[in-house]
């Protein structure tokens, strides 16, 4: 059985410094490179590590806005501006398909760097309707994982489903050089979720956290890595998962970027 070409796919981006929206780097190519091959997607669904909730939410304004959530980073960045429109009709959408879960439908939030850094490059004109899904903070991993294999059907309604956060993602042993030389422990627990990715082991990505020491290291909170179980979730017995960029950067970013369904080109 082959995959059905006529699904849009879904991504996970490792997207690490929000400066990563201003610059050109091997990171930015693959974005730019994943948002030019997948299929023109109607709307896009976004889960960012940023937006970590009690219950579970979703954008449902016409015009959301461009968060600026971070400090300490050049003017330029503060100025950039992501205008996508938002989908209230898709926001409905996806409280029906994760119903019996209560999800709100809110006006406040909108876009945050999470989402619009990765698609300043993979959707540069911002002509594709965005909606943010948040996380539950008070779930488990397994939690999240059931809740998005719900969110299956929109890939055959026209919705890219995008992850953002970052496989390793300790901001407290980082290091702020551009030649930091990665910690070990963020290789190897990296290189063993690469591994069950190629693999379609979802149960030892699910159960990340049986990695031990490495685990514990890379993943201190789970924010930055639930967003990867919403996009492994959507992969189909037939479906490959293809691995086009990664890395490791300041000693404790990790950069891998993930694509289920098409190629990423």
């Amino acid at each position: 059985m082959t995959p059905d070409k006529s699904r849009i796919p879904a991504v996970f981006f490792g997207h690490g410094s929000p400066m990563n929206t201003l610059e050109q780097n091997r990171y930015t190519e693959v974005w730019r490179r994943i948002g030019e091959s997948a299929l023109k997607p109607k709307v896009i669904l976004a889960i960012s590590a940023h937006w970590t909730t009690r219950g579970t939410a979703v954008t449902a304004m016409d015009r959301p806005r461009t968060i600026h959530d971070f400090g300490g980073f050049p003017r330029e960045l503060f100025e950039v501006q992501y205008p996508a429109s938002g989908d209230p009709k898709l926001a409905a959408r996806v409280r029906e398909l994760l119903a019996p879960v209560e999800v709100t439908l809110d006006n406040s939030w909108g876009l945050d760097h999470g989402t619009w850094s990765v698609l300043a490059h993979a959707c540069p004109r911002a002509d594709v309707p965005v909606v943010q899904l948040s996380i539950d903070g008070t779930k488990p991993p397994r939690f999240h994982y059931e809740l998005a294999q719900k969110l299956a059907p929109l890939r055959d309604e026209g919705v890219l489903i995008v992850g953002s956060g970052n496989v390793v993602h300790n901001l407290g042993r980082i290091r702020w050089t551009n030649d930091a030389k990665p910690y070990d422990w963020a290789l190897r627990f990296n290189d063993e979720v690469r591994g069950f990715l190629l693999a379609r082991d979802h149960e030892r990505l699910i159960d990340f956290a049986a990695l031990g020491e490495d685990a514990r290291l890379s993943v201190p909170t789970p924010d930055h890595y639930l967003p990867l179980l919403y996009v492994i979730a959507q992969q189909s017995e037939n479906e490959t998962i293809s691995l086009p960029v990664d890395g490791i950067e300041y000693g404790s970013i990790g950069m891998l970027t993930a694509v289920v369904g098409l190629p990423a080109g």
